[in-house]
C-alpha cells in the first residue's frame, strides 16, 4: 500500500499478516524491523484499539486489508504516535467509517485533522467510496469540535462497536471533494 504523508506525518499501512501477528504476540519488534521507525509508545501493543474487530475480516478476506490500520508516525522523530482505520470496506451504499487515535502527548496540536485530511484524500479517489462517516461519543468533546470543523451532518446516533451511544456524521464524498480539494 501506498505511503500517505502530510507536513508532519506519514501513515504506514499495516500489512495482513503483521496485524494479525500484532493482534496475537502483542509484540511490534519483528514488524517494524527495518521500517526507519519506532513505537515508543507501545502503539496497539497495549491497546489494541482497532485490531480486534479487523482480524477477523482480514482472516476472512485479506483483501479487505487496504482499508484498515496504518500506524501515524510523527515525521520529524520517526516514532510512531497513533493510528488509524476505517473500519471495513465501503458499505453496498459507499457509507465508509474512519477511527484513530492519537497519543495524549500529542493531543490537541492538529494530528487528528491532518490525519483524517490525509486518510479521507486518499480515499475519495476510490470509486466505491461515496460516503464519509465519522462517529463519536456523545461525551467525546474534543472529537466533536473536530468533526465540526469539517462541516459533517449530524445525521443520527447508534450503538457503537464497544456497545457504547454514538453521534453520527456524514459528508458526501462530492461536498468533501469540494470544500477540501478544489483549493
Amino acid at each position: 500500500m501506498k505511503l500517505i504523508q502530510t507536513d508532519r506525518l506519514e501513515l504506514h499501512h499495516v500489512e495482513a499478516d503483521d496485524l494479525i501477528d500484532l493482534f496475537e504476540k502483542r509484540d511490534d519488534s519483528a514488524v517494524l524491523a527495518g521500517k526507519g521507525f519506532t513505537n515508543p509508545f507501545r502503539v496497539l501493543i497495549d491497546f489494541q484499539g482497532p485490531l480486534a474487530p479487523r482480524i477477523p475480516q482480514v482472516q476472512k478476506d485479506p483483501s479487505v486489508n487496504k482499508w484498515f490500520v496504518r500506524w501515524v508516525v510523527l515525521r520529524s522523530t520517526q516514532e510512531i504516535i497513533g493510528s488509524t482505520s476505517f473500519h471495513g470496506a465501503p458499505d453496498k451504499n459507499g457509507v465508509i467509517e474512519i477511527g484513530l487515535d492519537v497519543e495524549s502527548a500529542f493531543q490537541r496540536q492538529g494530528y487528528g485533522k491532518e490525519i483524517l485530511l490525509a486518510m479521507w484524500g486518499w480515499v475519495v479517489t476510490e470509486p466505491a467510496v461515496k460516503i464519509l462517516r465519522y462517529v463519536v461519543r456523545p461525551t467525546n468533546v474534543a472529537s466533536i469540535a473536530l468533526i465540526n470543523t469539517f462541516g459533517f451532518n449530524l445525521v443520527g446516533n447508534h450503538i457503537d462497536e464497544s456497545g457504547e451511544a454514538a453521534s453520527v456524521y456524514e459528508m458526501s464524498v462530492d461536498e468533501y471533494r469540494q470544500k477540501f480539494l478544489s483549493r
